[in-house]
């Protein structure tokens, strides 16, 4: 049996700004309103639909790209001025992480969601 993930519903404030800020950043789009969503798709076809929340704590989403992509994710984080952190605890600010002979970093969304970056998947 094969099982994928095909969309998760990330809570925020506003909607329509939360998915632009991050299709921006990852250099994706956001697609048009459906409902009370505003999905941002990934390339592997799953959607991360925004929707506007009063009551949410933060959440963690990982995306995996290429060393290219991590380069222009990354540019556009800098040139942003967005804070940025090697570790999950954010401990270790304005650094990357070399994991698993990758490359990898954190920073917030405008909902406090804990958004990472890699160019390796973690092994188990």
């Amino acid at each position: 049996m094969s099982v994928d993930l095909n969309h998760t519903i990330v809570p925020c404030r506003d909607n329509q700004a939360s998915a632009e800020f991050l299709a921006s950043i990852l250099g994706l789009e956001a697609e048009p309103v459906w409902g009370p969503f505003v999905p941002v798709q990934t390339a592997n076809g799953v959607t991360l639909d925004f929707m506007v929340s009063d009551d949410f704590g933060w959440h963690h989403y990982c995306f995996i790209v290429t060393d290219q992509e991590f380069d222009e994710i990354f540019a556009r984080v800098r040139e942003r001025g967005l804070a940025f952190w090697a570790d999950p605890g954010h401990n270790k600010a304005g650094e990357i992480n070399h994991l698993y002979g990758g490359r990898g970093f954190y920073f917030d969304d405008p909902n406090g969601h804990n958004m990472e970056v890699i160019t390796q998947p973690y092994s188990r």
